[in-house]
């Protein structure tokens, strides 16, 4: 992991047409993203593993490079090795940038199952071409990489398929789903309900009764005596009043 081995596998031409390619893929992904809205997952995440596939890329040569400086073979007077730490943070901060746009549309476990299929293999198929990982590696051991990613791929999909949804509350209801309410207003209306009380604030009653609730209360009536003032039985004194009082 020297400066000049970085160097020389940086303008290899498999990399270099890994590199073409891959920068024409992610340019059409980005146009049809940007401009013609195409807000599916796929095209999203395919966006974050392409920009993620460099940053295994500079990561491994970054950290190869301080390891062999610690070790006293000094790297970092080599200009490569500055380039790397700028791409390496750049396409890391690209792909946080997109994961929170997905992030906002799509459910987590999608974008964890579908993230970490697309992620793992555009960095594989990017390590196997710059570093040449599967050099020297005979058809069985490769086999057996292949078929490890398949199981790991199917183990986070049996994961994530069965997760159920988190439903978010909803402060506002609607009229017409409130059952046994009488809808005086227009469809589609929301009111806010109080849900901690026994009437919903902003909702109607059924008010059958309310002639009984709100009856008028009726007083017992009291016969006056007017022949006797002083008669037992009145609750009250009659005070007769003279034309000079």
């Amino acid at each position: 992991m020297t400066g000049d081995n970085i160097i020389r596998h940086l303008v290899s031409w498999p990399f270099l047409l890994y590199m073409l390619v891959e920068i024409i893929l992610f340019c059409l992904l980005l146009y049809f993203y940007k401009e013609r809205s195409a807000n599916n997952i796929v095209v999203i995440l395919l966006l974050v593993a392409l920009l993620g596939s460099m940053t295994v890329v500079t990561v491994k040569a970054v950290a190869g490079m301080l390891v062999l400086s610690i070790q006293g073979n000094l790297q970092l007077d080599y200009p490569i090795f500055y380039v790397m730490v700028v791409c390496m943070v750049a396409t890391a901060v690209y792909q946080a940038a997109f994961l929170g746009q997905a992030s906002q549309m799509y459910d987590s476990s999608l974008i964890a199952s579908v993230g970490y299929i697309l992620s793992t293999t555009v960095a594989i198929t990017a390590g196997a071409v710059f570093y040449l990982d599967f050099l020297g590696q005979d058809v069985l051991h490769v086999c057996m990489f292949a078929l490890g990613c398949l199981i790991a791929f199917l183990g986070v999909f049996l994961i994530t398929r069965n997760r159920k949804k988190a439903i978010p509350f909803e402060p506002y209801i609607s009229m017409d789903a409130m059952p046994g309410m009488q809808n005086m207003h227009d469809k589609g209306m929301t009111v806010q309900p109080d849900l901690k009380a026994s009437f919903s604030y902003g909702a109607l009653e059924n008010n059958d009764n309310i002639s009984e609730i709100y009856a008028p209360a009726t007083l017992p009536v009291m016969q006056e005596e007017h022949g006797s003032r002083n008669a037992s039985g009145v609750p009250y004194r009659v005070l007769e009043h003279t034309k000079k009082e």
